[in-house]
C-alpha cells in the first residue's frame, strides 16, 4: 500500500490528471505493480477507439445492388392479355357508326348473344347490313382491352386493365365497359374485364373551339378483370432452377456464382453462359420459398459495363457512361446553313398599254459557311473529363453527333456508338 500511496502522490503533483482516477486502486491489491498514469492513458484510448469504431457505419460492399435487380428466376413472368368490347353509357361522345361499321356489328352480335334480334330492315329489303346502317349510335365505343397477368395469380384474383378506343370516338370519359373475355397468345380465355373506366383526361368543344387536358380516348379501371384461368409455372425441375440475368456479362455472372456459392455453399450455383446461371435448389416446395427469398436479397457488385455513347437521332440527345474515353485529337467542325428568303413584286404595266398587273415572286438564296478552326482535343480518363473536353468545342448536340461518330471512326473515341 506504501507503493501506492508513493505512486498517487507524484501522480497528484500532475495538474493535468484527474486524481479521482486512481482513488479506487488503494482497494485493488493486484494493480499495485502498475503505474497509474499508464492506465490513466490506457483508459483514454479505449474511451478513444470505442467512440470510433461506434462512429463508423456498416461495412457493405460499394455500390452493392440486390440480386432481384440484377436478375429474374426462369419461369417466373408475366403474360399479356388482349380483349376486344364495348364501351357504353357515354355523353354523346362514342364512335360515328357510319364510320366505323364494326361498332355496329358488335353491338348487333352482343344483343343476338343477349336474345335480342335487330329487325329494322326497309320494306322489300333483303340486304341485312342496310338494317345495321341505319342505326346511329352516339354513345357507343368500341375499344381494345389489355391485361398483365402475373406470375402465379390463381382464379379469383382481380387484376387492373386498360381500355383504349379503337374507332373515332371523342372521349370514354363516364363510360361502362361490358363483359369482356381476355385472351392470352393460345386464343385461351384467361381472365373477364367489366366497369366504370376512370379517365384522367377532361374537355369541352363548342362551335369550333376546342380545349382539352392530357388523353381522353384511354382509360383504366382498378381491379377491373377477375382471373378465370390460371398460367402453370414450372420453377424448379427435379431439384434445379435457373437465374438469368437481365444484362449479358460474363464478370457479373461470375460474382454472382461467387455470392450464392459463399451463402449457401460450394456447388449451389453453376454459370452455364453470360447470362444463365444454375441452381441447385431444395425440392421442398416450402423450402423453395425460402431459398428464393434468401437468394433475391444477396447483394453483388455488378462488373463496370461496356463504354457506351447513346444517339438519339430524333431528339438530339447524347448519353454516355462512365466508362467512355478519349484519346488524344485534333477537331475542326464548321456549320453550314442556307437561308431562302422570297418576297412578292408586283409588276406595274405603263398607262393605257392594256397591260395587266402581274405579282411574281422573286427569290434570294444566301449561303453562310462558319469557320471551323482546328482545336485541341485532350485525352479524357473519366466522364468529367470527356464531357470537358467535348465541351470546349462549342458544338450543338446535333453537331456533336457528327463529331462523335467522326472520333470513334479515328479510333480516338473508346466507346461504342449506339444511334436509337
Amino acid at each position: 500500500m506504501r507503493t501506492i500511496f508513493t505512486v498517487r502522490a507524484r501522480f497528484m503533483r500532475r495538474p493535468s490528471c484527474p486524481a479521482l482516477l486512481l482513488r479506487p486502486l488503494r482497494f485493488l491489491s493486484p494493480l499495485r505493480f502498475f503505474s497509474p498514469l499508464s492506465l490513466a492513458r490506457a483508459g483514454r484510448a479505449l474511451a478513444f477507439f470505442a467512440l470510433a469504431c461506434a462512429a463508423l457505419p456498416a461495412v457493405t460492399p460499394a455500390h452493392a445492388e440486390r440480386l432481384k435487380d440484377l436478375a429474374q428466376i426462369q419461369g417466373v413472368r408475366d403474360n399479356p392479355l388482349i380483349g376486344y368490347g364495348l364501351v357504353v353509357g357515354l355523353d354523346g361522345t362514342g364512335d360515328q357508326t357510319t364510320q366505323t361499321p364494326f361498332t355496329t356489328q358488335t353491338l348487333a352480335n352482343m344483343l343476338a348473344n343477349l336474345g335480342i334480334s335487330i329487325n329494322n330492315q326497309a320494306a322489300g329489303s333483303t340486304n341485312s347490313q342496310s338494317s345495321l346502317s341505319n342505326i346511329q349510335l352516339k354513345n357507343v365505343a368500341a375499344v381494345m382491352v389489355t391485361a398483365v397477368l402475373p406470375p402465379f395469380a390463381r382464379p379469383g384474383e382481380a387484376i387492373d386493365v386498360t381500355v383504349s378506343s379503337l374507332g373515332n370516338a371523342k372521349s370514354l370519359r363516364g363510360g361502362t365497359l361490358l363483359l369482356t373475355p381476355l385472351k392470352g397468345a393460345d386464343g385461351q380465355v384467361y381472365a373477364l374485364g367489366q366497369g366504370n373506366l376512370a379517365v384522367g383526361g377532361a374537355g369541352a368543344s363548342a362551335n369550333g373551339s376546342k380545349v382539352q387536358v392530357n388523353q381522353l380516348a384511354a382509360g383504366r379501371i382498378a381491379a377491373g378483370a377477375i382471373v378465370e384461368r390460371a398460367v402453370p409455372t414450372a420453377v424448379s425441375q427435379s431439384g434445379m432452377m435457373q437465374l438469368d440475368l437481365n444484362d449479358m456479362d460474363y464478370d457479373t455472372t461470375q460474382r454472382v456464382v461467387a455470392a450464392i456459392d459463399n451463402a449457401f455453399g460450394s456447388g449451389t450455383a453453376i454459370a452455364l453462359d453470360g447470362r444463365t446461371i444454375q441452381l441447385r435448389a431444395p425440392n421442398d416446395p416450402q423450402q423453395q420459398v425460402s431459398f428464393m427469398a434468401q437468394l433475391q436479397n444477396l447483394e453483388v457488385r455488378p462488373a463496370p459495363a461496356a463504354a457506351k455513347v447513346i444517339l438519339n437521332a430524333r431528339t438530339g440527345s447524347i448519353v454516355m457512361n462512365q466508362m467512355v474515353t478519349l484519346q488524344n485529337c485534333a477537331v475542326a467542325h464548321g456549320n453550314l446553313s442556307v437561308v431562302i428568303n422570297t418576297q412578292p413584286v408586283v409588276s406595274q404595266p405603263g398607262a393605257f398599254s392594256n397591260g395587266r398587273t402581274v405579282v411574281a415572286q422573286q427569290s434570294q438564296i444566301q449561303m453562310k459557311q462558319d469557320n471551323g478552326s482546328l482545336k485541341m482535343v485532350n485525352a479524357g480518363a473519366n466522364l468529367a473529363e470527356v464531357v470537358k473536353a467535348l465541351n470546349a468545342l462549342g458544338a450543338t448536340p446535333a453537331d456533336l453527333m457528327s463529331i462523335l461518330q467522326a472520333m470513334k471512326a479515328a479510333g480516338a473515341l473508346r466507346a461504342d456508338l449506339e444511334i436509337i
